[in-house]
């Protein structure tokens, strides 16, 4: 089972005067802090609202020229168990890299596997490998019959190193 995890992250940004200030800062410095090791952790804005009227504050809050900034940091979490098992995972991953920095998991959503995707693409491999094989029968049923060109036909035209080719890139691919 793979999980997008969103933890909310409190960081603290010093000699600031406004909120867009503080949270340009404070997004450079989580992603100072969480590159090249954390690249694929995406930095939002938190939002923030009054617990008594519901009411959208700013994601910073600031008092003599200090802040705290609500940031929501995004990682997906691939082959877990559980919930909690991926919710520890990105909390141990983020929370090593940005000591000192209180988290707490907002969100955690359980994504669709792409397993179908992967059925799909090895029907379409079975489609094809069945599809070369009648070919490979007929050309042997030509031969039988004697209809097939000469080897050394095949070989000038390059048809058999055509045929050996993509087999090649198929390992290549492996």
């Amino acid at each position: 089972m793979n999980c997008r995890v969103v933890v909310e992250a409190a960081v603290p940004v010093y000699d600031v005067e406004t909120p867009d200030e503080a949270v340009r800062i404070a997004i450079s410095k989580t992603g100072e802090m969480l590159n090249p090791d954390l690249n694929y952790v995406e930095i939002n804005m938190g939002e923030r609202s009054c617990p008594h009227c519901g009411e959208e504050l700013d994601p910073a809050f600031i008092a003599a020229d200090e802040s705290l900034v609500a940031l929501e940091l995004e990682m997906t979490v691939f082959n877990v168990e559980r919930k909690e098992h991926a919710s520890r995972i990105a909390r141990k991953e983020i929370g090593q890299r940005l000591s000192n920095i209180p988290l707490d998991v907002l969100e955690i959503e359980v994504l669709e596997d792409d397993e179908d995707d992967e059925d799909d693409e090895e029907a379409e491999d079975d489609v094809e490998t069945a599809t070369e094989e009648a070919d490979e029968e007929e050309s042997v049923d030509d031969d039988e019959h004697g209809e097939a060109e000469d080897v050394t036909e095949r070989t000038e035209r390059g048809g058999d190193e055509d045929e050996v080719l993509p087999e090649f890139e198929e390992l290549i691919d492996e």
